[in-house]
């Protein structure tokens, strides 16, 4: 199993994700890369025990969630990199889930029947792609304070009270946030859904 070498991290506590990443994009020294997501670990892994329900199998993903984030970063830019390591983390478990010999998830075996012909059904799994890829532009386009609410709310299940300690938002500017980014999210979705149309 390969593993990230081990770095000394308390001593970059102060430092940002994004400063963290900023570094990684300056000099593509992957040790920055290791800091970051290190500070994840427990995250992922509980993402994938929740869809995998396997410890080793878990553990074993967390590892292959880890290159596959550094492979992506070498290529790109994230801007917000906890929402985009979950969903890297929760398409990966996906992934495996619909791999597995002799089960088929549920998604999959009803499109078959709404769509017995196979370019029809890969016609689907294509248009459910897109629609996910401009939810997630359409999340980037969000201000920073309605994209980190809702990001914390939806994808990371956090209470108010929560979010309210860690970004020391008011309870009432992050309940605003939530819901103004919900609205802004929704409109800027429809759009997107227009303009392929």
């Amino acid at each position: 199993m390969t593993t990230l070498p081990h770095v000394n991290t308390n001593r970059y506590n102060h430092i940002t994700d994004q400063e963290l990443l900023e570094r990684f994009y300056e000099d593509h020294n992957n040790e920055w890369l290791g800091i970051v997501l290190g500070r994840y670990t427990l995250l992922l892994f509980g993402v994938c025990m929740k869809y995998l329900k396997n410890e080793e199998e878990s553990k074993d993903a967390v590892q292959q969630i880890f290159l596959k984030a550094i492979t992506e970063l070498h290529k790109y830019r994230v801007d917000y990199f906890k929402s985009w390591i979950y969903m890297v983390a929760r398409n990966h478990c996906l992934m495996k889930l619909r791999n597995r010999p002799g089960k088929k998830p549920l998604d999959i075996s009803e499109q078959s029947i709404a769509a017995p012909d196979e370019s029809q059904g890969k016609k689907m799994m294509h248009e459910k792609e897109e629609a996910l890829q401009m939810m997630e532009t359409a999340l980037q386009e969000l201000n920073e304070e309605q994209k980190l609410c809702v990001t914390l709310f939806y994808l990371e299940k956090k209470s108010y009270q929560e979010i309210r300690d860690s970004t020391g938002f008011s309870m009432m500017q992050v309940k605003s946030h939530i819901q103004n980014g919900k609205r802004n999210l929704k409109l800027l979705f429809e759009r997107k859904m227009n303009a392929r149309t």
